[in-house]
């Protein structure tokens, strides 16, 4: 990915970074991250050719998940609000708006900027989960119910639509409304008291790796390309929980 991103001056003239508000509030532009050919590492077809994906994550383990699915080939639409992904201003830039760890994470995306708390902006994003065939958030779904995206709504709308969510608790137990960070889930699953079994001094560590944010989002490609697989023989989409506590409790 580099610092030239497509220009639509079809009535707002913004770029991917940073957008005039009024155009993004329209949400009338789809500029290019990346390279968006839907081939495979090699060059060869992808094969998620022909998937659109939306993609309502920030940071690293949602975007990681949904990069990598792009790499696939699949059509990945990153919805950022007006201000972008947090992840843009973090680390040294040569272009404002493009810091490194969102560079590693977002590549093989188009990008929509929103404000979905307007009715304009959910509208925006319902259009474009008509014809979806994935949707992936990490908030809490308890977000998503207030923004009116919950499943309940969203599969009325599409009833193919695998619905993905990358969070932090399961959400059958006490913890399912609380969030939670990478540092925190490896503390709640002993990752330190394992480093200091092994190390000379005996002292908890944390990894010093956003470890589970990357196996949590590993986890997510392998459920949502099941989940694709499912929908193709039945016809149904469905929704799909990755928490990531529950995720990375099995994986220790």
């Amino acid at each position: 990915m580099g610092p030239g991103f497509r220009r639509d001056d079809g009535g707002g003239g913004c770029h991917a970074y940073a957008h005039t508000r009024h155009a993004l509030d329209l949400a009338k532009f789809l500029p290019l991250l990346g390279p968006n050919n839907h081939l495979g590492a090699n060059g060869s077809m992808g094969p998620l050719k022909g998937v659109k994906i939306i993609d309502m994550t920030t940071v690293l383990m949602g975007p990681y998940a949904t990069q990598m699915l792009g790499d696939y080939g699949a059509d990945v639409i990153k919805v950022e609000s007006l201000d972008g992904d947090v992840t843009r201003q973090i680390g040294p830039t040569r272009h404002p708006g493009m810091g490194p760890v969102f560079l590693n994470t977002n590549r093989s995306k188009r990008s929509l900027c929103l404000d979905l708390k307007k009715p304009a902006g959910r509208e925006a994003v319902l259009r474009q989960l008509e014809t979806a065939d994935v949707l992936v958030y990490n908030v809490r779904p308890q977000a998503m119910a207030r923004l009116q995206l919950g499943y309940d709504v969203v599969s009325k709308i599409n009833p193919r639509l695998v619905y993905a969510g990358v969070f932090g608790f399961g959400q059958d137990g006490p913890y399912a409304a609380k969030p939670a960070y990478d540092d925190l889930i490896q503390g709640a699953t002993a990752l330190p008291a394992l480093t200091a079994q092994t190390s000379e001094d005996g002292v908890p560590r944390y990894v010093p790796n956003a470890l589970v944010d990357r196996i949590v989002g590993l986890t997510a490609v392998g459920a949502i390309c099941a989940s694709l697989v499912h929908r193709d023989k039945t016809g149904q989409g469905q929704r799909v929980d990755i928490p990531m506590f529950e995720t990375m409790a099995s994986f220790v």
